[in-house]
């Protein structure tokens, strides 16, 4: 489905964080590098309705430097292929430009065999449907990132925490390695946080409420761990440079993530 240029341009503005779209006014003629996040709903931006619920993607800001905006175009229930369906790649690509970064995590959501409309085969048409995104960032002059899909809280009868991602995460890393594009591990770097913290102390990093017992989605100290893990690899991998990041290895106050109401 290709939408007109107008619903592309609504679709950009309605999933462009009001603290990003601030940041570029007052920046005048000197554009800063933005962050376009495209991804599911666990790294979406959340609103007052949702909370506790928090995307890691809210949290990213509190380990970027100012001069680096965060503009998250993730959104609940999308896979690699609905969200470019739907013309939300377009809408990335009708803003992005050279030296921004396009930071890619998609599978939750491509798994959902009974769905034609999500499903995506991991060795065929996931990855086409990446490449995607790989090559309209880079036409653009931007750069592309790809992330493994973080890991959902599961865990086997001996205690360890167990992967539930099938074959996606592999067929990231191989489509990765062939096109050059960076990866952050955050699929196996998650799996091994679960793991240290065990199944209880998980349930205090995911959206376990006296109504809901969420496995997937996270809670504020969650998600801020989550986007610790991602700053992290940012560094790692040389996306970002030293001066780019921030508060890596310090506290982060679960009282700052905020829920707007929604529009």
């Amino acid at each position: 489905m290709s939408l007109s240029r107008r619903q592309v341009t609504a679709a950009a503005v309605a999933a462009v964080p009001l603290a990003f779209a601030a940041g570029t006014a007052q920046a005048g003629a000197r554009r800063p590098r933005t962050l376009y996040l495209a991804g599911d709903s666990t790294a979406a931006q959340k609103y007052a309705d949702a909370a506790p619920e928090t995307g890691w993607g809210m949290a990213l800001p509190f380990f970027l430097h100012r001069q680096l905006l965060v503009a998250d175009h993730a959104v609940n229930g999308r896979s690699s292929k609905s969200f470019v369906d739907e013309g939300r790649l377009d809408a990335i690509l009708a803003l992005i430009r050279p030296g921004d970064l396009l930071l890619v995590q998609f599978a939750h959501n491509d798994e959902k065999a009974e769905d034609p409309t999500r499903h995506t085969d991991p060795w065929t048409t996931y990855q086409e449907h990446l490449r995607l995104y790989v090559d309209g960032a880079r036409a653009r002059g931007a750069r592309p990132v790809l992330a493994t899909p973080v890991e959902r809280r599961r865990f086997d009868a001996a205690g360890d925490a167990v992967p539930t991602h099938g074959e996606y995460p592999a067929a990231m890393r191989a489509l990765a390695a062939e096109e050059g594009v960076a990866l952050l591990d955050t699929q196996a770097l998650s799996l091994a946080l679960w793991q240290r913290l065990g199944a209880e102390e998980t349930k205090t990093y995911f959206n376990w409420t006296a109504t809901e017992q969420d496995n997937t989605h996270f809670n504020p100290p969650g998600a801020i761990e989550v986007a610790r893990l991602v700053a992290r690899e940012l560094l790692r991998t040389r996306v970002l440079a030293h001066r780019d990041v921030r508060r890596l290895d310090e506290d982060v106050p679960a009282s700052w993530i905020t829920w707007p109401q929604p529009a």
